[in-house]
């Protein structure tokens, strides 16, 4: 299916939609079109073309202004799924006399035959098969990181440094185009807006290696040192999490392709947004689990292959919220997942910053929850309990956003 004109999924409140079905912004085709000219009201809004009777068809006028969306609908689903993209509610609806959006769509898809020249199209688009260059791409972050390490573990001094910077450039390099084609990659169509992710993955990404060491060492007084590349150093290097979240990125890519797939299917079966919204929520949580288990069966691999030992809650939870936020990302909506993964790496900033800021005098309560938490599940408990929780909050907006039918909507078949 195709939608032409779909704006972004996010930002629909308070939308031009909320005015009613008095107004219709006039389109160049319907300024040169006989039947869809009208008196323009004070505001330059074109209203709608009466009928022969003189009462007002609301729903021609909204047909002129969605010319091109009818013309290439191949059913009443594509058309609701169109007018929700741009922020048409079943309130809206009821304005132009129908209980709901959809019930609008099929009145709209039933007079599209009559009310403009072109034909609706009867073929749906061809969904997008899999690539064996990109899924071999996605191997590449997991394969340099490997890599990368083994170098750091087997030189010291001045060439450790230049290995690793070496490794880290290459790495980023394989990861910016992983997020750049496939299924990781933003929908054509789809505006990216001016919310970036980039800077607080790093980040914790970041915490992921280095930061259980650093809070274990700042509950015991320390550190002592910089961390030097290695296991054994006063600020050791935790190089299983990031060698599995590396790994973890073809199973994202293939989650997120079969969601994609999937969900284009039930556009194509759904006769109703809520029988789409209804069958699409079991989907998100079916890619969501079989990322997961993924990321689980490759946690024990990586961790054997540097000798370090599994801490499957810090990579499950890190996984589970930088799939999700990539995932909320590739279909328009960046602004929560942005808003999340700044949280999350505020808080993991503020565990070590309240251990070392309750050495002041008489500011030892500072550290008293870090602590407690330390004792209780380790330094693991935190980054676990921070992105376990920015996680459930990322899955509860995707319920509500990824199974609506027009997030789903694209201009263009994916390159």
């Amino acid at each position: 299916m195709a939608i032409e004109g779909s704006e972004r999924p996010e930002g629909s409140e308070g939308s031009e939609w909320s005015q009613g079905p008095e107004w219709s912004q006039g389109s160049e085709w319907s300024k040169r079109s006989g039947e869809g000219s009208g008196e323009a009201d004070g505001d330059g809004r074109r209203a709608a073309a009466p009928r022969r009777g003189g009462a007002v068809d609301p729903v021609k006028a909204l047909m002129h202004r969605h010319r091109e969306l009818c013309e290439r609908a191949v059913d009443p689903l594509e058309i609701a799924a169109g007018l929700e993209a741009h922020g048409v509610t079943d309130r809206t609806a009821a304005r132009f006399r129908h209980r709901d959006v959809f019930s609008l769509a099929e009145e709209m898809y039933a007079r599209v035959s009559r009310d403009v020249e072109t034909p609706p199209l009867t073929t749906p688009a061809a969904l997008p098969g899999p690539r064996l260059d990109r899924a071999l791409l996605t191997l590449v972050p997991g394969v340099l990181c490997a890599a990368a390490l083994t170098g750091v573990r087997l030189t010291e001094g001045r060439t450790r440094l230049l290995v690793a910077a070496c490794g880290l450039l290459a790495i980023t390099l394989a990861l910016r185009a992983v997020m750049r084609r496939g299924p990781l990659a933003p929908r054509a169509g789809v505006h990216r807006g001016p919310h970036r992710t980039g800077a607080w993955t790093c980040w914790l990404l970041g915490y992921a290696a280095l930061g259980d060491s650093l809070l274990r060492a700042a509950v015991a007084g320390g550190p002592d040192g910089l961390p030097d590349g290695t296991t054994g150093g006063p600020w050791p290097v935790a190089a299983a999490p990031l060698l599995t979240l590396a790994f973890a990125c073809a199973p994202a890519a293939w989650s997120a392709h079969l969601f994609a797939v999937r969900a284009r299917r039930r556009i194509d079966t759904s006769r109703a947004l809520d029988e789409f919204a209804s069958s699409a929520r079991p989907l998100l949580f079916g890619v969501l689990a079989l990322f997961l288990c993924a990321t689980a069966a490759l946690a024990p691999l990586c961790a054997a292959a540097v000798g370090e030992p599994v801490g499957y809650g810090n990579v499950l939870t890190l996984g589970a919220l930088l799939f999700l936020a990539r995932l909320l990302t590739v279909h328009g909506f960046t602004q929560v997942p942005a808003v999340v993964l700044a949280a999350a790496g505020t808080a993991e900033v503020l565990a070590p910053a309240t251990v070392f800021a309750g050495r002041l005098p008489g500011c030892g309560f500072l550290a008293v929850p870090v602590e407690t938490l330390v004792t209780a599940r380790g330094p693991g408990g935190v980054p676990s309990l921070v992105c376990g929780a920015a996680a459930l909050a990322l899955l509860f907006h995707a319920t509500r956003t990824l199974t609506r039918a027009s997030a789903h909507a694209r201009t263009d078949p994916p390159g």
